[in-house]
């Protein structure tokens, strides 16, 4: 007897039939048994995110101290909320798609700007800009940070190349390193030249002060989005390691200086406009990866929404735990950042 495993789909019971001669008797994974889903049962769950993100963007339009329905109300709505809206948007999306493509690069899932310096070059070069021209305007100081961040990212994946023991802990814990250092350079120049006051305002990346006039740089960080999914392929391919992109044609360095570039852009962009984001390149990429696999193409749309909802949800929080003030955004970025990259490490320690 042989076992006729073409229609064993479901749970319908296996048909046996006798086998002819040169049959031969072989298993079959259940995972070829399944049914394929079809494109609603693949498209379904992505029209719900979508509903889920277009719903936060209508309560972060509309939830605030100055009440939109007043004398005056309309132009208050252009002016800070729609500005605020959808820098909380291109601001999430870029910063969770950063931490992935970090990720694929570096092969370890606990990295992203924050945990490799890229944040804290992205602060010097914006306070060395500052400091060198006093009456720089947004687009030179945007410059100078994406220099520096760019710089900075480069010099992370050079020690990378002279580390030996390229554990998953290893590398974060060099990122980490670095960062200080160069956190701490940036402190000693801010007190040298009087400028501490702008460099705390930095860390406490904050939404508060986007208006209209102030975030349009942002839309920068769309074009980066964009051709992340255009080459999304090949950020798979480099991720699987440089013997393996070079065997099957891919000029690996070429593309991994893309996408230091693309990281440099992004963060040297929302650094000037916002400020500092920790974690959100950390947590995003990690909870889509947990719940969906590690298919890059498949995960960016998801990986893109979950940003932003993050994002407005602890924007929402900051704006009314102490209303009528504000708690900045990084600060609960950071508290829920801290807590899921402990758990990844509690999880990465169980499972060896």
């Amino acid at each position: 007897m042989i076992l006729d495993v073409r229609h064993h789909v479901a749970d319908a019971p296996p048909r046996l039939e006798e086998p002819g001669r040169g049959d031969r008797v072989c298993w079959v994974p259940p995972a070829v048994l399944r049914p394929e889903r079809t494109r609603w049962q693949r498209t379904w769950p992505l029209l719900v995110g979508v509903v889920v993100t277009a719903a936060l963007i209508v309560v972060s339009l509309f939830v605030g101290v100055y009440d939109v329905g007043a004398e005056g109300g309309r132009e208050m709505f252009a002016i800070t909320r729609v500005p605020r809206t959808v820098a909380l948007v291109l601001a999430g999306a870029s910063m969770a798609m950063c931490g992935l493509i970090m990720q694929l690069m570096t092969q370890n899932r606990f990295v992203e700007p924050s945990t490799t310096g890229t944040t804290e070059w992205a602060g010097l070069g914006l306070l060395v800009t500052m400091v060198l021209m006093p009456g720089a305007g947004l687009v030179t100081r945007m410059a100078g940070a994406i220099l520096f961040a760019f710089v900075g990212t480069l010099v992370f994946f050079l020690f990378l190349r002279r580390v030996r023991l390229q554990s998953s802990l290893i590398v974060p814990i060099v990122g980490i390193m670095l960062g200080a250092v160069v956190g701490a350079a940036s402190t000693f120049l801010a007190l040298q030249t009087d400028m501490l006051q702008q460099v705390g305002a930095w860390f406490a990346g904050s939404f508060t002060s986007v208006v209209r006039g102030r975030y349009e740089l942002l839309f920068l960080v769309l074009i980066v989005c964009v051709a992340v999914f255009v080459i999304a392929d090949r950020f798979t391919v480099a991720g699987l390691g440089k013997d393996v992109a070079t065997n099957v044609g891919l000029n690996y360095d070429a593309v991994i200086l893309t996408g230091v570039a693309m990281v440099a852009v992004a963060t040297g962009v929302v650094t000037v406009v916002i400020g500092a984001l920790p974690f959100l390149g950390l947590v995003v990429p990690n909870l889509v990866s947990m719940v969906r696999g590690d298919n890059l193409r498949t995960n960016l749309p998801w990986v893109v929404m979950v940003g932003v909802w993050i994002v407005i949800v602890c924007d929402l929080i900051g704006r009314t735990v102490i209303a009528p003030f504000e708690v900045p955004i990084s600060l609960i970025l950071g508290l829920v950042g801290a807590i899921v990259f402990l758990a990844l490490l509690l999880r990465q320690a169980k499972h060896g």
